[in-house]
């Protein structure tokens, strides 16, 4: 049995063509949890957009150390957030951006050629 994890949110969607389901996904943003480690987010927001079960994809440690990834979002010794900071990787064929620790931007690799022809679907409308 299949499943996805329910806290992806698409916030942007390249349309390639004008049928009623897309017919691909250029980028989804995901709002990382505020208990939430940054490595986490990302294994659960590559599978949900990959529809695949977390543990069926391959390693993160394969792309990037997980303790790194989240003591680099992780607050300061005072308990203080960390205010700015990007970082991009490949995870599992999605471009991978996490910015300030807060959110994720996933790309899939195969859809990153989409032109400036293709439309894009913002809060329910093209655009």
């Amino acid at each position: 049995m299949h499943v996805t994890p329910e806290l992806v949110l698409t916030k942007r969607v390249k349309i390639t063509s004008h049928f009623v389901r897309p017919a691909r996904v250029a980028t989804v943003e995901y709002e990382i949890g505020p208990n939430e480690p940054v490595s986490t987010a990302v294994v659960r927001a590559v599978s949900a957009v990959q529809g695949r079960e977390p543990c069926s994809l391959q390693p993160l440690a394969d792309a990037v150390d997980p303790g790194a990834l989240d003591a680099l979002f992780a607050p300061q010794c005072g308990g203080t957030p960390r205010v700015g900071g990007r970082l991009s990787f490949v995870f599992n064929g999605c471009h991978v951006t996490v910015d300030n620790g807060e959110y994720l931007t996933l790309q899939l690799l195969e859809d990153r050629s989409c032109d400036e022809r293709d439309e894009e679907y913002l809060d329910g409308r093209f655009r």
